[in-house]
């Protein structure tokens, strides 16, 4: 079996075992979120070893170069050293805590140095204990913090925590930012279609401010689904915005409740589908429940719309511990 070495210490890795999955067994603390190779939290660098291409996807260039990899999907095929992610987190301070609904907090946070994304992006926030999950940005860059908007997970350790114990001048760092769900200028005039659930909406609020400030003239429809109406949060800002932009249009819509609240009814992937069938030449940007991005990336497809022009983003959920 495979040997896997860490800051001096040996552990056997099991058939098929993730260094990860070694690493923690052992009790070996390595920050982690999602366990599927998405967020990035459990960033390892290979000191001595081969690793498998597929533990090193979506990193960017500078990250493989210098031997870094995706441990939670990596199952090595032989001896390999590993040191951690050192050098990687940027310091930074909760700013606010603002409860958006019953189960959504905005978490912003304030940085150590001004950090360079796009908007609709993911960073990873650290804890100091060394805890870590991955939440897309709302802001813009050039604003003064970055906004997070955090759902309430069953049993979720970092959400709980910024929902009960966390307070402003709370010290954090994220990493990051990662993630290809963002806008890309050079076609003004070309349609978007933005759909999420739950916070699924972060990015896509972040995507269209961007859009229209750097003056996209094309029609912008975002839709944001929730189970029942009080699951639509800052559906009166959006409002706004769609007052202020001829160009944006905001639909809210719930898979329970009735047209009185102001939202459509049904689900979000029939409802997109059945006011926009002819999507060609359309851009589109699916976020939120992974079951729910993948049905909407095939129906959006399907409608014509260029898989290469469907940008997505899905949530996966830390496993509960």
């Amino acid at each position: 079996m495979p040997v896997v070495r860490y800051c001096g210490a040996a552990f056997e890795a099991a058939p098929g075992e993730a260094v990860l999955d070694t690493l923690l067994r052992n009790g070996v603390i390595v920050p982690n979120s999602c366990r599927a190779g998405v967020c990035q939290s459990c960033l390892l660098r290979a000191a001595e070893g081969a690793v498998p291409d597929d533990s090193r996807r979506g990193l960017g260039a500078a990250l493989v170069e210098q031997g870094y990899f995706l441990s939670c999907v990596c199952r090595p095929s032989g001896d390999l050293a590993v040191e951690p992610a050192g050098g990687l987190e940027t310091p930074a301070t909760i700013a606010e805590l603002d409860r958006l609904s019953p189960t959504v907090i905005r978490v912003r946070l304030r940085m150590a140095e001004p950090l360079v994304y796009r908007a609709g992006q993911y960073i990873t926030l650290h804890r100091a204990d060394g805890l870590a999950r991955s939440y897309s940005l709302a802001s813009l860059p050039g604003e003064d913090t970055l906004e997070l908007h955090v759902r309430r997970a069953p049993q979720g350790k970092m959400s709980g925590w910024l929902f009960d114990q966390a307070r402003a001048g709370e010290p954090v760092s994220i990493r990051g930012p990662a993630g290809a769900c963002f806008y890309t200028a050079g076609r003004p005039e070309q349609p978007l279609l933005l759909a999420g659930t739950g916070t699924g909406l972060a990015p896509l609020i972040g995507i269209c401010r961007d859009a229209l400030r750097t003056g996209h003239t094309g029609p912008v429809h975002l839709y944001h689904g929730a189970l029942r109406p009080d699951g639509l949060y800052l559906a009166d800002v959006l409002r706004a915005l769609a007052a202020g932009h001829s160009a944006f249009h905001y639909h809210p819509v719930v898979l329970e409740g009735d047209e009185a609240s102001g939202a459509l009814v049904g689900a979000l992937d029939k409802t997109v589908v059945n006011r926009h069938p002819k999507l060609a030449g359309w851009r589109g940007f699916v976020c939120g429940d992974p079951s729910i991005v993948r049905l909407l990336q095939k129906k959006l497809f399907l409608a014509g719309m260029a898989s290469s022009d469907i940008a997505a983003d899905a949530f996966v959920e830390a496993p509960a511990p």
